[in-house]
């Protein structure tokens, strides 16, 4: 697992291309949940946030447990990144109407004053990211190759874990 600005940096820009993504949570009998949710700062700092109502079962699951993951994929820029935090649920009317977007209407048909509305935040404390060529070609020579050599290691993509808490592991 590797720390630092650059490792860093990649997550944010890997989120940033991707935004919406699936959000995992667990149930009360233990099965893992993923629900598809677009994140809502543009700018990814190490936090995700997203919009919720309280009653919703995503809410609660995350109120009995807040662990959570969320995955991304970009499979035109052959990019996916999986994100391990802990959520908590955030009632603030201001950082609502700082993140709000008129595509969220959909949802929120009274906008950032819908009844209900809370906030997800999630903390990210690791992510792993596989980031491979975006050239059609360059995928299926590199396919071959590992294929041939019946290494995977020899598929040309980069794969990393980064630790995004600050704390060591």
């Amino acid at each position: 697992m590797t720390e630092g600005n650059d490792s860093a940096a990649t997550v944010a820009e890997l989120v940033d291309r991707a935004r919406i993504c699936m959000l995992t949570t667990m149930t009360p009998d233990g099965q893992h949940v993923a629900r598809p949710m677009a994140v809502q700062e543009v700018e990814f700092d190490g936090d995700l946030w997203f919009f919720a109502y309280a009653e919703s079962e995503k809410v609660g699951e995350i109120g009995a447990n807040p662990q959570v993951n969320v995955s991304f994929s970009n499979p035109k820029q052959s990019e996916w990144t999986s994100i391990a935090g802990t959520a908590e649920i955030v009632i603030d009317p201001a950082k609502a109407e700082e993140l709000w977007s008129a595509p969220l209407r959909a949802w929120f048909p009274d906008g950032p004053k819908s009844p209900g509305l809370v906030l997800l935040k999630v903390h990210a404390d690791t992510a792993e990211y596989w980031s491979g060529p975006s050239s059609k070609v360059v995928r299926l020579l590199g396919a071959a190759r590992a294929a041939i050599a019946r290494d995977p290691d020899k598929f040309p993509a980069d794969n990393e874990t980064v630790n995004l808490s600050g704390n060591p592991s």
